[in-house]
């Protein structure tokens, strides 16, 4: 069944607008429902195999451009794609292969720069690889680019030379002097060949280790073979942790060159760059030499050497949680605990290192004696352990089950039960296979014979002192429900003496005192305990009560600000967006246009800069623009409009403001060029009909323009519509005429008479009349 072209066309539209604004999430959904309906379209196919790359989605990516290869199999470029793809799953052999076969494929093509480019990439990945230094040789001597050919002929040489293949390396450092006998490299390397002597192998070149890195990360989370057969195909969340940290920054590593930084990519993998120690700005150089030198050590076994290589990574300006997990756990080997904790108080942050870095954190805090802290460590990476195997409504109710027990244990005495909790949490996590091992652990619970799914693994180990909470906080609650405000809060500091750190209790007592209308200190109690929150590790919970914040007090910009940062912190880039938008247009709304549009473009950045929805750029400029339109500062708004119209290239309001303000800032040629270039874009896209109403549109707001009615002229003399074109380049003539443009308006007499009107010979006297 064919699909339908509109459908397509308007997918592949939407798609590439989201790519131009970087946002790939958005993308592949339109590139794939392009797919859907012409599966063999190689440039749908290709679109969604870059935008799932870009996703860092290699495997999806590979299988898009493996379908390109079997549609298109002399196009080099799905096979160039492939081999990039190996490189960034640390597949090198299988990059050299497909390299390869790029580059005879941009040979066929005569396209002999590619192809060398290719082969250079798979010396690159294999310095020893006989064929591509072969194949650059001959090319190389084709080109006319000797000096080049002689090194690669060397190249060539040196390893037939290695391979006990003495006269074929001898003939073939002869065959490079004869190319430039003044080539001091090429006689050199004669005389080396002549006297038996070794010639030097080709090196790995400086620079780009991110595929071998890559490689060797891959290598060191292969599970060992004798787990692998008894089924053990997961690590426990260390080592899981670990690998998913140090694969991570092998990513950084491509995104990272000796003298430049791909920041719109970085920013959507989380990382970010500090000023450095020097605060002289990122040095991006160094930052790729010490991360390159961390992963290499770390896969050696040499973890002091790691460590060293990650701390400078960092004072060099790598703001990185999988950098901050790692160099975590290397401290924590080494036995350095306030380093450890230091590190690992950053990672805990990220969703991706909190389960990993609460389990480090725990045995740091048991090992020096610390049972209630280490237990509650431990009952939180069992909460984030649990929630991970939940659906995400269930994980929200989950979490809120686990706050008791954390607090009944904060104040457990009891050493041995402590220890006892301690133990069992670590040696039920600490395994392979563990989320197999929890949701086999969560059958055996009393209540999933009840259908009831939502009872904390851990409330087997702590029943009691939970329970109590629970009941002390249902009669709060009560209280509270019938209005009993005073009551409620003096039965909230009886509760408050026996669980001081239980923060539940103290996010109840700050709506008791919001329901008082004490405001003040509800604001002062809410900030507090999203402080805890904070550093317990508990964005989400932090983020939640500064929403509270700032719905009570919308001008608290301190608690914004903070809202802002915990929500970039997870990642959470649309709602920080939101927030300063809401801020924007609330000073916008007290008539503070100047701080409004400033907190626009903080907005902006934030979306120019990160994974947001592609909406938001528009809204924001539009925003910014209209800002600008009310403080009449009509070039600032073109500026606005102008960034609107290229971003945005369908903007219909950018578009006729655009043309708009050039003709108030007496700019009318300029005003002339902007319609063409839209009414040139929308013929591009068979939209004539829009074109007609767009410049009929703009005519209504503005008849005086003739530039306008002139093209509207021609737009309806294109689509046939002669009498409508007769009508409009009557205007423009008799317009032209009374401005005194004589020529011009012979010429709107001319378009009249080559459209054969009813009275045609009046238009003829008129002409002559004219001169």
């Amino acid at each position: 069944m064919a699909g339908r072209e509109d459908v397509y066309k308007e997918a592949m539209s939407q798609g590439h607008s989201a790519a131009w604004d970087g946002n790939w999430k958005r993308a592949a959904d339109q590139y794939q429902a392009a797919v859907a309906e012409f599966p063999d379209r190689q440039q749908a196919i290709s679109s969604l195999g870059l935008a799932f790359f870009e996703l860092t989605r290699y495997e999806d990516a590979k299988k898009c451009y493996e379908r390109g290869v079997a549609l298109a199999p002399d196009d080099p470029l799905p096979v160039e794609k492939i081999a990039e793809i190996h490189e960034r799953m640390g597949s090198l052999k299988e990059a050299a292969e497909f390299s390869m076969r790029a580059a005879d494929l941009y040979l066929k093509l005569r396209d002999p720069d590619k192809a060398i480019e290719n082969w250079t990439r798979v010396t690159q990945l294999v310095p020893e690889h006989l064929k591509a230094h072969s194949r650059m040789a001959l090319v190389f001597e084709r080109l006319g680019r000797t000096a080049q050919a002689i090194r690669e002929y060397i190249n060539v040489a040196a390893l037939l030379q290695d391979a006990g293949q003495i006269e074929e390396a001898i003939k073939t450092v002869e065959h490079a002097v004869k190319l430039d006998p003044s080539n001091q490299e090429g006689k050199q390397a004669f005389q080396l060949a002549q006297a038996n002597k070794t010639l030097p192998k080709p090196k790995r070149q400086k620079g780009g280790t991110g595929p071998l890195r890559m490689a060797a990360v891959k290598d060191m989370g292969k599970m060992p073979p004798e787990l692998a057969r008894i089924g053990q195909d997961t690590p426990d969340p260390i080592a899981e942790s670990r690998q998913q940290a140090l694969t991570a920054l092998a990513e950084v590593l491509f995104d990272i060159s000796s003298d430049d930084v791909d920041e719109e990519k970085a920013a959507r993998r989380g990382l970010r760059f500090s000023l450095g120690k020097e605060s002289g700005g990122p040095d991006y150089n160094k930052i790729a030499k010490h991360v390159s030198q961390a992963i290499d050590m770390q896969t050696r076994a040499k973890e002091d050497e790691a460590a060293n290589e990650l701390k400078n990574a960092i004072e060099a300006g790598l703001d990185f949680p999988p950098a901050y997990f790692s160099l975590g756990l290397l401290y924590f080997k080494r036995g350095q605990q306030e380093s450890a904790l230091r590190n690992l108080a950053r990672s805990v942050k990220h969703p991706d290192y909190a389960l990993a870095s609460r389990l480090l954190i725990a045995d740091m805090e048991s090992a020096r004696g610390d049972l209630n802290d280490a237990a509650v460590s431990y009952l939180e990476a069992l909460k984030i352990a649990e929630c991970s195997v939940l659906t995400p409504d269930m994980a929200d109710i989950m979490r809120q089950n686990y706050e008791p027990l954390i607090e009944a244990n904060a104040q457990e005495s009891d050493e041995d039960l402590l220890k006892q909790i301690c133990t069992n949490i670590m040696d039920m996590l600490m395994q392979p296979n563990w989320r197999k091992a929890l949701l086999e652990a969560r059958q055996q619970l009393p209540t999933a014979a009840t259908g009831s799914l939502l009872s904390p693994l851990a409330s087997i180990l702590t029943q009691a002192k939970s329970s109590e909470m629970v009941e002390a906080m249902a009669r709060i609650n009560s209280l509270a429900r019938r209005g009993f405000f005073r009551t409620a809060m003096e039965e909230s500091f009886s509760l408050l003496a026996q669980a001081p750190t239980y923060l539940p209790l103290h996010v109840h007592m700050g709506e008791l005192l919001f329901r008082q209308e004490r405001h003040p200190e509800a604001i002062r109690k809410f900030t507090m305990v999203a402080n805890a929150y904070s550093s317990r590790g508990e964005p989400a919970q932090a983020t939640n009560l500064l929403r509270r914040v700032v719905e009570i007090a919308p001008m608290d910009m301190r608690s914004r600000n903070r809202l802002i940062e915990q929500l970039m912190d997870q990642g959470q880039v649309d709602d920080a967006i939101e927030e300063y938008t809401n801020l924007a247009d609330m000073y916008y709304r007290l008539a503070e246009l100047n701080n409004a549009r400033s907190t626009y473009e903080r907005a902006l950045r934030v979306a120019q800069q990160a994974d947001a929805s592609a909406a938001w750029s528009g809204r924001i400029l539009h925003r910014m623009a209209d800002i600008d339109m009310q403080r009449l500062d009509w070039r600032q708004a073109l500026r606005v409009y102008e960034q609107l119209r290229t971003i945005y290239p369908d903007d219909k309001t950018a578009r006729s403001l655009v043309v708009d303000l050039n003709v108030r800032l007496g700019q009318d040629k300029q005003a002339s060029a902007e319609l063409d270039n839209y009414l040139s874009y929308l013929s591009s896209q068979a939209k004539e009909k829009d074109a007609i109403e767009f410049v009929d549109a703009l005519l209504n707001e503005s008849p005086e323009l003739v530039f306008a009615r002139q093209r509207l002229a021609e737009l309806y003399q294109q689509t046939r519509q002669a009498e409508k074109a007769i009508k409009e380049w009557d205007v423009v003539g008799e317009t032209l005429a009374q401005k005194g443009d004589m020529e011009g308006a012979k010429q709107a007499i001319r378009a009249i008479l080559v459209l054969n009107p009813p009275n045609v010979e009046q238009y003829r006297q008129l002409l002559q009349r004219l001169g």
